[in-house]
């Protein structure tokens, strides 16, 4: 048994013979980032301040040995060997420090399809060194050289080790970007990419029942922290409630349906404001919610869509005793400001 003790919070986890360090992080609720757990992709790299440990096979592309040198180490494959070890992750009050973004990143369009009655998904690929980010967080599209305004696209998936990049894209009314985008931007075609942005990842190490409401293309960020929660090994239940004005603005029920197969933690449904069919709830969410759960006052809560849509998520939420201090929110404005965290709360890049 040896003990890993993070700074500047202070915090220490038990980590038993055997286990990684990443393993032990995560059993005490500490979601260090990671994407392959085999030495590969570099997500996991911390610097480690003292104690010894059993670093094991690693790529040097994730590692280099000028990292090494620095006193870097990837703690997916690391296996402590002292008694004590103690290495440098987040804030002093044990959140995770978010990554820094970066500008005109180059990216190439490998996919794009309908995927509701408004909305394609693109699927970008990285030419160079990915963009790290947390799931939940957004990058800015455009090209304002040839006058296409960058907007604001939630990242729809959990950080991949080829470093893809899936976006939602709404047609919006009179919007010049998402109408290139959906109009003229092809397959193939390169894309520059700035981010990411954004602080709604909610708090890693939450460890209480979860409830997700999703509206419109608000549905990307949630897909995102959910994928990467159920990835981690996330226990308690998971329920996504995605509210759709028809059955063709609802999408994603693929996804959702193979995690419901394979995660007997999680649970969807899909409530239309506009008709009603079969299999599916009618109704806003003030008004489907308090159907569906009568005390919240255990749970963490996750919305995201238009900001009228996140207020009233927040409110019947609370009058089902939600506590304020669990509900994390992101809204979509038409104009979305690059959100950037403080130095305090920005990792420092090897």
């Amino acid at each position: 048994m040896s003990r890993v003790t993070i700074e500047p919070s202070g915090k220490s986890v038990e980590c038993v013979a055997g286990d990684t360090v990443l393993m032990a992080l995560e059993k005490a609720g500490y979601a260090l980032p990671n994407n392959c757990r085999a030495g590969a992709c570099g997500e996991c790299k911390v610097k480690v301040l003292s104690g010894e440990y059993d670093q094991g096979m690693v790529l040097d592309m994730a590692l280099t040995q000028q990292e090494r040198s620095q006193g870097f180490g990837l703690m997916c494959m690391a296996k402590p060997t002292s008694d004590d070890m103690v290495i440098e992750w987040g804030t002093a009050d044990a959140r995770p420090k978010l990554f820094p973004p970066r500008e005109g990143a180059l990216f190439v369009v490998t996919d794009k399809r309908p995927v509701a009655a408004r909305v394609i998904e693109l699927h970008l690929r990285p030419v160079g060194k990915p963009i790290r980010y947390w799931p939940g967080q957004y990058v800015t599209v455009g090209d304002p050289r040839a006058g296409i305004a960058r907007r604001a696209y939630s990242i729809s998936n959990a950080p991949r080790p080829d470093g893809e990049l899936a976006l939602h894209v709404a047609r919006a009314e009179g919007g010049v970007t998402s109408a290139w985008i959906h109009d003229r931007l092809q397959v193939g075609d390169g894309l520059k990419i700035d981010g990411p942005y954004g602080t709604f990842i909610g708090d890693p190490a939450v460890d209480t029942p979860v409830l997700c409401l999703a509206a419109g293309t608000g549905l990307a960020p949630i897909l995102s922290l959910t994928e990467a929660a159920l990835r981690r090994g996330f226990r308690k239940p998971v329920v996504l409630l995605q509210s759709a004005r028809t059955r063709e603005d609802a999408y994603a029920h693929g996804m959702m349906s193979w995690w419901r197969t394979k995660h007997r933690n999680f649970d969807y449904q899909v409530t239309l404001t506009r008709e009603q069919h079969e299999g599916f709830l009618h109704g806003r969410v003030d008004v489907v919610l308090p159907r569906l759960f009568q005390d919240l006052s255990k749970h963490t809560i996750f919305a995201a869509g238009s900001p009228e849509f996140t207020a009233s998520c927040v409110d019947t939420c609370k009058r089902l005793g939600a506590s304020a201090d669990r509900i994390y929110t992101e809204g979509f404005f038409a104009v979305q400001r690059a959100t950037v965290a403080d130095a305090d709360h920005l990792l420092a890049t090897p």
